[in-house]
């Protein structure tokens, strides 16, 4: 097959519209100094999520579901939850319920990846997360990513969410660098000897089926290096470098204090390394050097737009993610034969009756 033909099987054309507005045309400019810098790309695996397309939207498909997961059956347990708080509060009829209901006992028991729902197709969709890297290691966040121009670091505080709204459209026009990029990628494949044989020929596979690539928006990931080893994950990924930022605040603030026993388990929710006092009778005894540490190395990431820190000779940096999505004639990419699943189909929620009510278990 000729990947290079339109229609039926081929590469869909692009529309490439060059940036007039001011602020697009600095996005675009922070691209280009980026492939400039970029001598390599990291390829770190498959992410999942759930995508819908309604009557008359073809060939646009609609995230529901963040392309977060790092398993199949996890996007397939959210599209499970989606479907059961739907049939529960939002059906508008008994005969809709029960189409629901049909469908989330289908998703309890099968290892399902496309349902057809009250007029709505639902497909858990793939991507390939990725990230540029140069001399200086993983690309970091560039100037003109989105950042809140006030952050702000309550841990309650809800920020926004990955893939929030996001159309998937393979006719969108796109930049000079974006086609760029799609076009760098088409050939995007597991070739090496590391990989199973199955992993390799789905690889190979999805080239045809799926010939074509849309760049979902970045994600920001906070990873680690240490001397004995190379880059690697510390928390999944966030809509934009402050949430990650926080991610890691909270990381060193509250999680790894408690998890290495200078701040007690049963210790109020609130306490983290800025405020621990233990108690040593009616007294209070100052917070340990290393809370001290841990929050000392916290502040740090206060100071401004930091994206790099050194902590405990490990060095913590936010990392630029990408994700690309392989599109065929029917949409979106759905998981491959060889993709891994973490767990099994299970019921995650209670049995419904026709009226929405919650039913006793048996």
């Amino acid at each position: 097959m000729d990947r290079g033909d339109v229609g039926q099987g081929g590469s869909r054309p692009m529309v490439v519209r060059v940036p007039v507005e001011p602020v697009e045309s600095a996005v675009e400019a922070d691209a280009v100094d980026a492939v400039a810098r970029t001598a390599s790309v990291v390829v770190r695996g498959p992410l999942f999520g759930v995508a819908a397309q309604g009557v008359g939207d073809e060939p646009r498909w609609r995230v529901v579901l963040a392309v977060t997961d790092g398993c199949p059956q996890q996007a397939r347990d959210g599209l499970n939850s989606r479907l059961w708080f739907r049939a529960k509060d939002d059906a508008r009829d008994r005969t809709e319920r029960r189409a629901l209901l049909a469908a989330v006992a289908r998703l309890e028991s099968e290892r399902v990846d496309e349902l057809e729902v009250a007029g709505t197709r639902y497909r858990v969709v793939r991507a390939e997360e990725y990230a540029g890297a140069g001399p200086d290691g993983i690309e970091q966040p560039r100037p003109t990513d989105p950042d809140p121009l006030f952050p702000d670091w309550n841990r309650a505080a809800k920020g926004p969410g990955v893939d929030d709204d996001l159309l998937l459209d393979p006719d969108a026009p796109v930049t000079p660098t974006q086609a760029v990029e799609r076009l760098a990628l088409r050939g995007l494949c597991y070739t090496g000897e590391r990989f199973p044989e199955d992993v390799r020929s789905d690889a190979q596979r999805a080239l045809d089926t799926h010939p074509d690539v849309l760049l979902l928006p970045p994600t920001f990931t906070v990873v680690e290096q240490t001397a004995a080893r190379g880059w690697r994950p510390v928390s999944g990924p966030h809509a934009n470098a402050h949430e990650a930022r926080k991610s890691l605040d909270f990381t060193l603030t509250w999680m790894w204090p408690r998890l290495h026993g200078h701040i007690p388990a049963d210790a109020d929710p609130q306490a983290d390394a800025r405020t621990w006092t233990a108690k040593d009778g009616a007294s209070a005894v100052p917070r340990t050097a290393e809370l001290a540490a841990y929050a000392e190395a916290a502040d740090a990431l206060r100071a401004g737009r930091v994206n790099q820190l050194a902590f405990q000779d490990t060095v913590y940096r936010i990392a630029r993610t990408r994700r690309l999505l392989r599109w065929g004639p029917d949409g979106p990419e759905g998981p491959r034969p060889s993709d891994t699943n973490g767990q099994d189909p299970a019921r995650i929620h209670l049995p419904l009756d026709e009226d929405g009510r919650i039913l006793a278990e048996d």
